[in-house]
């Protein structure tokens, strides 16, 4: 009988141990993050301090973050995907890197056009957790404002031998593109991309701040950036930052309109995150006020949850503006008809 009797308490032993085991295990995220700011050092460690869910971090460019997923495979120990466009989001939303999850406090404060993957409007692949303006940024010079106050106004024959942009089969481009098919159809964003590439002033190349360097040197007449990069140099300690920017003005494009495109950084739970109940808890903190503000003011954006604030003074004095009520999921699936005019036009 004794000796049954030890048997049955180490078993319960062994038993407890591998709970605890077990429990130790969940208490474990495994994030794979495009993202590299250092407020999301704060992010991080106050998702913890509310859970005591520990971060583990694989951070990298979103190309090797994706090609990492795609050799990993089933095998991946991520447990959610962090990226910052909607092109790439909608790319591994394609490649089946993500699995749909069901939240109501998703659900009820991300935006359903910031949702996407779901049906009727109820849970989703990916969620939008911060946003970012494709602006038109123009010489104070050479362009008049009102020649060039939307997308559509880039492609007219009065900005010809004026405009620059990064490649057109940037993910930035493509988004943008994107949403212009979501809202003109095909037919006239190819008409569209036709006009842009008469109206040239160089052929595609550099970033999105080559962009608005370019136009305050005068090689550009106007450009497209993300509203961040102008905002990054408004906060710029650099002298030649400042110089650029006093050189040039900007507008939100199509306030008469549509509004101007917003693009997206998000992120879901991994296909096969070995720690999903983790996963979609840190996906709902990122969701709540206290982080929304950490999440956007890391790359001078707006947080993605109306009743969130953003206390970012050079966002502040660009003002307020009309954005356009695009679809995001939308737009990630329209750059695959986007890329096809690009190559017909030949915009490089």
């Amino acid at each position: 009988m004794k000796l049954m009797a030890k048997t049955r308490i180490a078993a319960a032993v062994l038993a407890l141990a591998g709970a605890a085991a077990a429990n130790a295990q969940d208490n474990v995220l495994n994030l794979y993050s495009a993202r590299h700011y250092q407020t999301d050092e704060q992010l991080y460690a106050g998702f913890t301090q509310q859970t005591g869910i520990k971060i583990n971090r694989i951070e990298a460019d979103d190309t090797a973050l994706l090609e990492r997923l795609r050799n990993e495979g089933k095998n991946s120990p991520a447990d959610v995907i962090l990226l910052v466009d909607a092109a790439r989001l909608w790319r591994a939303q394609a490649e089946g890197m993500f699995q749909p999850i069901q939240s109501k406090v998703l659900e009820s404060r991300i935006p359903a056009n910031l949702r996407a993957g779901g049906e009727d409007g109820k849970g989703g692949e990916w969620f939008g957790f911060s946003t970012r303006a494709r602006i038109i940024v123009y010489n104070k010079v050479r362009v008049k404002p009102q020649d060039v106050s939307t997308y559509e106004s880039l492609a007219d024959p009065v900005n010809k031998g004026k405009v620059c942009t990064r490649s057109g089969s940037h993910p930035y481009m493509l988004s943008m593109i994107g949403s212009m098919i979501e809202r003109n159809g095909e037919q006239a964003t190819e008409k569209w991309a036709q006009g842009m590439v008469a109206n040239f002033a160089r052929q595609p190349m550099g970033g999105d701040t080559d962009q608005i360097k370019g136009v305050a040197s005068g090689e550009c007449g106007v450009a497209l950036a993300n509203s961040y990069y102008y905002a990054r140099m408004l906060r710029s300690p650099k002298a030649d930052d400042r110089e650029a920017i006093n050189k040039v003005g900007f507008i939100w494009p199509n306030q008469q309109t549509s509004g101007t495109h917003m693009n997206v950084a998000g992120g879901g739970v991994a296909k096969n995150a070995p720690h999903r109940d983790a996963a979609v808890k840190f996906l709902e903190y990122l969701a709540s006020d206290e982080a929304q503000e950490y999440f956007a003011n890391g790359n001078n954006e707006w947080p993605a949850v109306a009743t969130a604030v953003s206390k970012n003074p050079s966002l502040q004095s660009m003002g307020k503006f009309k954005s356009e009520n695009v679809s995001i999921g939308a737009i990630g699936k329209n750059q695959i008809p986007a890329q096809k005019i690009l190559d017909r036009v030949g915009y490089k």
